[in-house]
């Protein structure tokens, strides 16, 4: 992945606040507060989406990173963006809120209890 790239989207997210990318399955992982809110594959972001968001994305015209796995296609709760919100931070704002939205929204697994130490 292109270190431009990586830099152009801690740009873009700078109204939001400060992010981090991790690599993972072949791409990187956008994290802000500690939290995935959007993947980059082959240079292309996806954001995070949820019920209470998907309808906003698929309105402005995106459309969900689906893979296959297995033969059969996986669609993802990872959205596109409209080309705008690539151009700006100031754009790209508002769907980064979308994105966290949904970020906090997801159940979080529950922790195993840890054993006593004997």
């Amino acid at each position: 992945m292109a270190d431009a790239f990586i830099e152009h989207l801690h740009d873009l997210f700078a109204a939001l606040g400060p992010i981090s990318t991790r690599a993972m399955f072949g791409g990187h992982g956008l994290y802000f507060d500690g939290l995935i809110i959007g993947i980059v594959i082959d240079d292309a972001l996806y954001l995070k989406t949820d019920d209470e968001t998907r309808a906003q994305f698929e309105a402005a015209g995106c459309i969900p990173f689906v893979y296959t796995s297995q033969q059969q296609p996986i669609t993802t709760s990872y959205w596109s963006l409209p080309e705008e919100a690539m151009e700006s931070a100031q754009a790209m704002l508002p769907w980064a809120k979308l994105a966290f939205e949904a970020a906090l929204r997801k159940p979080r697994p529950a922790k195993k209890a840890r054993k006593p130490a004997r």
